[in-house]
């Protein structure tokens, strides 16, 4: 079957989204080498700022910020204190501890996370299925945070593997609210990171990490800041409007694992241990088997889901 050129553009944007995706959890590791989380949370966080701020300007829609603002500066102070402020400098702390294989691959439970979470905020029922699912994906955690040992019940670092699950939670509660924000996406993602930055600013300053780091470590969150956190994002919203399957699409995610796994032996240099190819075999499996139709204002939170 001939695939019109819209559909044709869609699959090229969402794959190349998926691509950029794929390379975050090696470029979040190497970045933590010169930063501490909550550097990389700063530093990232303006790169992104940056790159989002340029997108509007190519469209012609600065101006429309200020009265967005507004209309809407309660949500994007929640917003942004949620995602990127809290969801990241968790996610990073988790980076930091844990190997990124380990890392990535429990981040891979957000979608399972907000089924789990619809059931109390949105009143919506657990369907055997889910149960079911969650059963799975969650015995895939615990292969990879024990590294295979689940008898034992000895985890490589406990408290990194409870921070990487509360990131799950803080990602999935995000987007089940994001379903009520009805701010246009592009514009309500750059104020979320307009009204973050000082928050992250307060937080490095508290600490007394506002020094000026390794060149490295700026050139890693500028990648990590445009690619993971701003640029990409608008791909994957284009991709998402052009096809007429938001499906098809959002399937392509499913590649963004296996490539990362690879691209963190490659680039970083660890051995990919045979308990996290199980671990995240089981965690894919169990989100097929649920079969998630995410609607199409949470499919765009996939955005950033690939860590």
């Amino acid at each position: 079957m001939t695939l019109q050129p819209d559909q044709r553009k869609a699959y090229a944007l969402g794959l190349g989204a998926v691509l950029a995706w794929s390379t975050v959890a090696s470029a979040f590791k190497l970045s933590l080498q010169y930063l501490s989380p909550m550097q990389l949370l700063l530093y990232a966080s303006a790169a992104s700022l940056l790159s989002l701020l340029s997108i509007l300007a190519w469209q012609r829609r600065l101006p429309e910020l200020a009265a967005a603002f507004r209309r809407h500066w309660k949500a994007s102070l929640l917003f942004g204190a949620v995602n990127p402020f809290a969801y990241y400098l968790v996610l990073f702390q988790a980076y930091s501890l844990l190997p990124a294989q380990e890392a990535q691959a429990i981040n891979y439970t957000w979608a399972l996370t907000m089924t789990l979470l619809a059931v109390p905020l949105l009143k919506q029922k657990l369907r055997p299925q889910d149960a079911a699912a969650a059963l799975i994906c969650y015995i895939g955690v615990l292969v990879i945070g024990t590294r295979g040992q689940l008898l034992a019940l000895h985890f490589s670092n406990q408290f990194g593997v409870m921070l990487a699950l509360a990131s799950t939670l803080l990602w999935a509660g995000y987007w089940i609210f994001n379903t009520r924000d009805t701010r246009e996406p592009v514009l309500g993602l750059t104020l979320n990171f307009a009204c973050s930055l000082p928050l992250s600013l307060a937080w490095c300053a508290w600490h007394g990490q506002l020094n000026l780091p390794a060149w490295q470590g700026l050139a890693g969150a500028a990648y990590v800041g445009a690619l993971e956190m701003g640029f990409t994002f608008a791909l994957w919203l284009s991709a998402m409007k052009l096809t007429r399957s938001t499906a098809s699409i959002a399937n392509l995610i499913f590649l963004s694992p296996l490539l990362s796994l690879l691209l963190i032996h490659l680039i970083v240099g660890e051995a990919i241990l045979p308990s996290t190819l199980l671990g995240l075999a089981l965690i894919l499996g169990g989100l097929a088997a649920q079969k998630i139709r995410l609607r199409r204002s949470l499919t765009h939170g996939l955005a950033n889901e690939p860590h």
